[in-house]
């Protein structure tokens, strides 16, 4: 059992245009509603391979009703809370070529009461021993201070079950000293981390160490295209996998996460699984996550011989 804990959950709406031009009206060759957030998209990973899982999310207003809709008919567990606020509609759009400009809305504001019901549907249903991982992802509402995932990792490793953290900024920060077993930033998020420019592999790697130092048992960084990274106490490897064509990136992060969980959460496997889902999800439309049909998985590519040196592109 897998639980996914998304404290900011979302509506994505898709659309895919030929091309973007500001200001210009366009038509959408396709559009697509999927239920949103880090770690709803990893739960719907999660389900599409065929693992078990629970949504543990704030839902509120007429876009909560119709997300918990949405999950339902994926086949998705869920463990609502009832939040006053509406949950937050995202928009993408995503170009041929697969460029994708997104805006996220601020989504709602948590009051004392709603934060403590949601570490409190956590510690009471979904720390027990039937549950292997749970996964803690995206970014906080507002109304929940930066410590509040350090405190979830702290109750979650109380009940014995493993904890996967994504997310970024003064949360990612504050929550290492709780020891995640796993955090999974991309680069951007761990140049912040680290506060310097991640340009090469070998770069990415000092600044996983350090986010390894700080607190993390193991750190599954992102490099967009150019692979993935793993460091962790027992070792270090780097792996890469083809895509024929980029179609959308939405959800990309959280399909790599539920791969790397649901094989296991360590070692060189796992990260192999990682890049097979993450680069199956990109070649798919909007936030579709891929099942295994989709997976390419002899394709995949993971060494411990790290390219220290290799230039990161963009």
């Amino acid at each position: 059992m897998i639980v996914t804990i998304t404290p900011n959950p979302s509506l994505d709406r898709t659309y895919e245009v030929a091309d973007l031009a500001l200001g210009e009206v366009h038509r959408a060759t396709t559009d697509r509603l999927d239920p949103g957030g880090k770690g709803v998209n990893v739960s719907r990973a999660l389900t599409a391979a065929g693992h078990r899982t629970t949504a543990v999310l704030p839902l509120g207003g007429p876009s909560g009703r119709l997300l918990a809709e949405l999950l339902r008919g994926q086949g998705i567990d869920a463990a609502p809370v009832a939040i006053s606020g509406d949950t937050r509609i995202n928009v993408s759009i995503v170009e041929d070529g697969g460029r994708l400009t997104k805006v996220n809305a601020r989504g709602p504001e948590l009051t004392a009461a709603e934060s403590a019901a949601l570490l409190a549907v956590v510690g009471q249903d979904f720390t027990g021993p039937d549950v292997d991982w749970l996964a803690c992802c995206g970014s906080l509402p507002r109304g929940l201070a930066p410590e509040w995932y350090a405190e979830l990792v702290a109750q979650v490793h109380s009940g014995g079950a493993r904890i996967a953290l994504d997310t970024s900024g003064p949360a990612l920060l504050a929550a290492l000293a709780a020891r995640p077993d796993v955090v999974k930033p991309n680069r951007e998020e761990l140049a912040e981390a680290v506060g310097r420019p991640i340009a090469t592999v070998g770069d990415a790697v000092d600044a996983a160490g350090e986010l390894r130092k700080l607190g993390a048992q193991q750190v599954l960084a992102s490099l967009g295209a150019d692979g993935m990274l793993l460091l962790a106490e027992e070792g270090s490897w780097f792996g890469t996998a083809p895509v024929v064509a980029v179609r959308s990136d939405v959800g990309a992060g959280d399909a790599s996460l539920a791969g790397f969980l649901g094989a296991g959460g360590s070692g060189p496997g796992a990260l192999a699984a990682a890049l097979a889902h993450g680069a199956a999800a990109v070649q798919l439309p909007g936030s579709v996550m891929p099942t295994p049909a989709h997976l390419n998985s002899a394709a995949v590519a993971v060494t411990a011989d790290i390219p220290l040196e290799r230039a990161l592109r963009g």
